[in-house]
């Protein structure tokens, strides 16, 4: 009985042993995966850092450098934490949703994704008469180019029916019809820039726009105070910018599935797991242009800066000090120029249709003369083509000046018009559209387009045109190159550019064996010395 009592003591001591054994093994690989992951969150902010300074270079710098479009050599799985042992290294890759030939969403590439190919919601308002006036989306405001210190907004079920899916599909998802480039904006372009995203409504549009402006008055198909009070429970419009895009999910009529689309984890294709979602969007968008749902077509960020290609501010041409605008212009580009641009602020354009030439040399303006509204130019373009009637100083007679800026070689004068001038005093503007790298549905939503402009964009345009083509640098280049015509070009003016100084992409940290990885969508404010960053959200539980 001693011997079989030994050999239980011993049995029951060893199972111990070994039971203490196994949990000391099992907390060792957990603290080495928790160290892993702890590396992995470490990488990510190694690569949020990276591209911070990237951005902090010049424009011919990140050229040079592979530009931040799609780099495969600065962002993609770059060593950060060496090691011995090839597994254990640590590495981050930064990525952007990729695009295919036709302008929509498709697979991922390692680059940066200007702000400026979104919809600004922020900036809709402006988008109406009132920025018409103007010329410029950029009547600068706050709300409209403001930044969100992290925050993730309302959360909801992804859950939803078949039938509502194919409701919210068979209502309005086709753009409105753009607008003829020559009749101007209206007080519907906001409405309009909205219809564009596929699966969006009058009711939704008009929704989004009561919620985000300062009155009471509901639009045509819209929703105010009187409607959100009868939900339970109930709550008042915002009235006033948004914080986050997340936050439409309090608008009438916004659903998850139209918000975030198909791909829960936003990795930007559908996985397994998201087949069944896929397929009751696909069912009302076969062409899978809400796979991402509207979080991928709008933000609150965009804008860029009003400056040259060196990072000088612009000549504002609508000052009212015409001794300094001459001086400016005349070292920038001559006496001939300048004698004609401050002869148009101080006149206006002329009616006379007589040919005169550009400028009368030995001739002085009267630089005392303040300009008039007839000569305030609502933008660039407005300089060609126009003749101008002026009395120079001594002269008892008007002089007829036509224009140095004729139809003929736009290719040749104005990407130096479009680099050195502004009729913005504003050191940003926001919520213009980069037509060189937004999708074909944010395209189609701007004022002016139609279906053959934008195909020839899309066919024609570069993500990264480089710096030797000078014309590429402006949004002009698709006048210069005969795809619009000078009329639909004014038109368009308002809405677009070719690129901002705001940018987004996931950093993803990861070991390289696969035990541990970080994800986390970030947005830099690129438009100072010093790139700071507006948004921060960490992904990190929806997978590498």
């Amino acid at each position: 009985m001693v011997l079989v009592i030994v050999l239980i003591v011993i049995v029951v001591l060893a199972l111990a042993a070994y039971t203490f054994s196994e949990m000391m093994l099992a907390h060792y690989e957990a603290a080495q995966l928790n160290g892993r992951q702890i590396q992995a969150r470490a990488l990510v902010d190694s690569g949020v850092e990276s591209v911070s300074l990237f951005l902090a270079e010049t424009e011919s710098t990140r050229l040079a450098a592979g530009g931040t479009y799609d780099n495969q050599l600065q962002f993609r799985g770059v060593l950060v934490a060496d090691d011995l042992d090839p597994a254990l290294r640590g590495r981050v890759s930064v990525v952007s949703p990729a695009m295919d030939e036709e302008g929509k969403w498709g697979g991922v590439r390692f680059g940066l994704e200007d702000e400026s190919t979104r919809l600004n919601l922020n900036a809709l308002l402006l988008s109406n008469a009132e920025s018409a006036s103007t010329g410029e989306l950029g009547n600068l405001t706050q709300q409209a180019g403001g930044s969100t210190q992290g925050g993730t907004g309302p959360t909801t079920s992804s859950t939803q029916t078949t039938s509502a899916i194919q409701a919210i599909g068979n209502t309005g998802q086709q753009p409105s019809a753009a607008l003829s480039a020559v009749t101007g904006l209206t007080e519907d372009t906001g409405r309009q820039l909205l219809m564009a995203l596929p699966g969006m409504t009058e009711e939704i549009a008009d929704a989004i726009l009561d919620w985000i402006d300062e009155d009471e008055e509901p639009r045509e198909y819209g929703a105010e105070a009187d409607f959100y009070s009868t939900l339970q429970p109930p709550y008042a419009p915002k009235n006033g910018p948004l914080d986050t895009v997340e936050e439409l999910l309090l608008v009438r009529g916004v659903v998850p599935q139209l918000l975030f689309g198909a791909d829960a984890n936003r990795n930007g294709m559908i996985d397994p797991s998201e087949m069944q979602d896929a397929a009751l969007l696909q069912a009302s968008f076969p062409d899978g242009s809400l796979d991402r749902g509207w979080v991928a077509y709008m933000t609150l960020h965009s804008k860029e800066g009003n400056i040259d290609a060196i990072g000088q501010p612009r000549i504002y041409v609508n000052t009212d000090d015409m001794q300094q605008l001459y001086d400016q212009l005349s070292s920038e580009f001559g006496a001939d120029w300048a004698t004609f641009i401050v002869a148009y602020r101080q006149n206006g354009p002329s009616n006379s249709s007589s040919e005169t030439p550009a400028s009368a040399p030995g001739q002085q303006l009267d630089l005392t003369k303040p300009g008039t509204e007839q000569g305030t130019l609502t933008q660039v373009l407005d300089l060609i083509g126009k003749n101008v009637s002026v009395t120079f100083t001594g002269d008892r007679e008007a002089t007829n000046l036509a224009s140095p800026f004729t139809e003929v070689g736009m290719g040749i004068y104005l990407p130096q018009l479009m680099d050195r001038l502004t009729i913005n005093p504003a050191a940003e503007i926001p919520g213009r559209i980069n037509i060189n790298q937004a999708p074909r549905a944010i395209l189609m939503g701007i004022p002016g387009m139609n279906e053959t402009i934008v195909s020839e964009i899309i066919s024609r345009r570069s993500a990264q045109p480089s710096e030797d083509d000078a014309n590429r640098q402006h949004e002009t280049w698709i006048l210069t190159e005969a795809i619009v015509t000078l009329d639909e070009m004014q038109a368009l003016m308002p809405f677009v550019c070719v690129g901002g100084d705001v940018y987004r992409a996931q950093v993803v940290g990861y070991i390289q064996d696969g035990s541990a990885a970080a994800r986390t969508e970030v947005i830099w404010d690129a438009s100072s010395e010093a790139p700071r960053i507006l948004f921060w959200r960490d992904l990190s539980h929806l997978g590498r």
